[in-house]
């Protein structure tokens, strides 16, 4: 007999599911997929996960798949364009914010590397993994977060917040937040 999975309480729909097991918390080291989540998480602020996650796909086509070169090079017109994509969160600051924030991510990337390599010095290279149970709350941002949120701004990327810096370490896996009962919480190698 089949035992039933238990995950974080909040993957409780089958679009979160997927992400939860797939996705949340897992590292990511891929400047592409990075901006992705830095995309993906401004946009959400305000709106929930489950929202952002069905609009992803529209995402991926209007943002060409996250070619940050190419996001960087969108002007006004494009923009124009995407307030009247329904497969998109139509807010014009969010959307001129992805340009800004692309544009930043180049010169981020240009200065250290990677913006991988840049982005992890904030867990100095390594997951922090929680201990929480489901039961209890999530913090919903983090001293690392405030620092890196405040260098990002100061570097001008916008729709930076604790918050949304926060999530995005949880969604690239900077933080592993699974509660400890979840089956993708990482578990001590026996010897």
């Amino acid at each position: 007999m089949k035992s039933k999975k238990i995950r974080c309480r909040w993957a409780s729909d089958s679009i979160n599911q997927m992400y939860h097991d797939r996705e949340w918390g897992k590292p990511v080291h891929q400047d592409q997929k990075l901006f992705e989540f830095l995309i993906l998480e401004g946009a959400q602020a305000g709106l929930s996960w489950t929202t952002i996650l069905k609009k992803r796909e529209n995402y991926r086509q209007a943002f060409v798949d996250f070619d940050v070169l190419k996001v960087s090079k969108f002007n006004s017109q494009k923009i124009r364009g995407f307030m009247k994509n329904e497969g998109l969160v139509r807010n014009r600051l969010k959307l001129q914010s992805a340009v800004g924030n692309a544009q930043a991510f180049l010169k981020l990337q240009k200065e250290f590397g990677s913006f991988d390599k840049y982005i992890w010095q904030f867990v100095q290279g390594k997951p922090i993994l929680s201990r929480r149970r489901n039961r209890q709350v999530w913090p919903t941002a983090s001293p690392e977060a405030e620092r890196m949120s405040r260098d990002l701004k100061a570097r001008g990327f916008r729709f930076v917040g604790p918050t949304i810096c926060y999530a995005f370490m949880q969604a690239c896996g900077l933080v592993n937040d699974h509660s400890i009962e979840c089956f993708r919480h990482p578990r001590p190698v026996r010897k």
